[in-house]
């Protein structure tokens, strides 16, 4: 049967609210974060170095999150739109978001507070204005001309297609040879391109950066990323952007040598289950699909480039469904997950809210910022997350359609009902120990309390529970009551 997607009876449900709407709760400092592995990163999407080392004290860190990623920090082109900080002009650590003083002090803070920095660095190209002008340091430029750093020679001039730019995915050469959307692109394959890229990290990791998503990776040989990284100062995490295209000849596999590869089927499979398909599919989802390996894959339900691509992946707009697909992202065991932290846009260009100058406000979550990272639904489920590190998925269940659980090896337990009704009378077979334990989907757990409903698990690893239409619950081992 084909499902309907009902976006206005979603907001209008309460309980779906109660996904989305923070309670009022005291959340426990960092050091009462549940035990284990801290993988989980919370993308702080163009949010400013002020306001990322608030939240790494405030929300991050004592939710549990082990990294931030936060949004190129080099000098740029001016203008207002989302993207210009995707055209560098200089490796000046001097952006919209902040000055070098700031960003520094942003990842002490950060680093305080237990959570990892993770930069978007953008190494394969530099700007995309004909033009030239002055960046948003001060710093000079043409097209091909970047005073004391780079010169034509340092660039791809391909001459392809009555220009330069790339019109054939399935043209290897041409993928990585020619430009993206005019974006000058950088010839990664000279020592020099390299040295002076390695620079720029090292300048970051010397700032305390702990890793690096490369943009635009799929627009670089794999062994131009690894001659990069043989230069850097120090080991770091490294993620790379390789869009998945069917058919093509670069794929994601190729890069997993380097690090890891961001899996951009992942949300859009996930978008069509929640959407049109059913919640049982879901059992061998992952590697199953034919997705990366779990242990080279990042994953997410959406980033900033696929939630401007309509209809595509699921996203803050869909409210209560965003919520439960983002909290079976991290109920599931595969790839390692990364947390959209959107702000509001209604055009696909539109910049992050800022003020006359261009500069970016202070984040003010839910006046102009998203802040989905912060919804209890999701926020609560990363300390699901480090609580169920490296358990495997036991006792799955499923009615055939839409109505899902599981548990994690005797760490955790999640049931999700996608149903457009009630699931009433049904006990869940956990497997963890008796007691009682706070659902953390509706709930937070601190001190030893929880400030919503309470699973009792019997002594046989029982509960039982209604589970309301489009909603779920989760309890799990760092969650449960003294």
């Amino acid at each position: 049967m084909q499902r309907r997607r009902r976006l206005s009876a979603i907001t209008a449900l309460g309980v779906i609210a109660s996904l989305i709407v923070p309670v009022t709760a005291t959340a426990p400092p960092a050091a009462a974060a549940p035990a284990g592995s801290k993988k989980v990163i919370a993308n702080l999407f163009e949010w400013n170095w002020t306001s990322v080392a608030s939240e790494c004290r405030t929300t991050l860190g004592p939710k549990g999150y082990g990294w931030v990623q936060v949004s190129p920090p080099q000098e740029h082109v001016r203008g207002s739109q989302w993207w210009v900080a995707y055209q560098p002009v200089s490796y000046r650590i001097e952006s919209r978001k902040g000055t070098r003083a700031q960003f520094k002090s942003m990842v002490d803070a950060c680093h305080a507070a237990g959570v990892k920095v993770v930069v978007d660095a953008v190494v394969n190209h530099m700007s995309g204005q004909d033009n030239g002008g002055t960046g948003w340091a001060g710093s000079s430029y043409g097209h091909y001309n970047y005073p004391g750093i780079y010169q034509t020679q340092d660039f791809h001039h391909c001459g392809r297609n009555g220009g330069d730019d790339i019109a054939n995915y399935n043209d290897r050469w041409e993928v990585q040879n020619c430009e993206l959307v005019n974006l000058a692109d950088l010839k990664t394959e000279s020592d020099y391109v390299r040295t002076r890229i390695a620079g720029y990290l090292n300048d970051l990791l010397s700032l305390g950066v702990d890793g690096f998503r490369m943009d635009a990776s799929k627009h670089m040989p794999a062994a131009d990323i690894a001659a990069i990284k043989g230069k850097l100062s120090r080991s770091a995490y490294v993620v790379q952007e390789v869009i998945h295209g069917a058919g093509e000849p670069i794929q994601p596999g190729e890069y997993t040598g380097n690090g890891d590869v961001h899996e951009f089927r992942y949300g859009k499979d996930l978008a069509r289950v929640f959407r049109s398909e059913k919640l049982a599919y879901l059992r061998n989802f992952g590697e199953g699909w034919g997705h990366l390996p779990s242990g080279s894959a990042a994953v997410f339900v959406d980033n900033h480039d696929t939630q401007r691509d309509v209809g595509g992946v699921l996203t803050y707009r869909d409210r209560g469904v965003y919520a439960l697909a983002n909290a079976f992202m991290l109920g599931w065991p595969y790839g390692s997950p990364t947390v959209m932290s959107s702000y509001t846009f209604s055009q696909r260009d539109q910049g992050p809210p800022q003020d006359g100058s261009g500069r970016t406000l202070d984040a003010t979550c839910y006046s102009g910022w998203e802040c989905e990272h912060r919804w209890p639904a999701i926020a609560n489920m990363v300390g699901f997350r480090n609580a169920t590190e490296g358990a495997g998925v036991a006792n799955w269940y499923d009615n055939g359609n839409n109505h899902i659980a599981f548990s994690r090896a005797g760490r955790g337990y999640l049931t999700v009902n996608d149903e457009d009704y009630a699931i009433t009378g049904r006990s869940y077979y956990t497997g963890l120990p008796a007691g009682r334990y706070c659902d953390v989907i509706h709930g937070t757990f601190g001190n030893g309390t929880c400030s919503g409903p309470v699973i009792t698990v019997d002594g046989n690893g029982w509960f039982a529970a209604d589970v309301p239409a489009h909603d779920a619950i989760a309890i799990h081992a760092g969650a449960r009551l003294s």
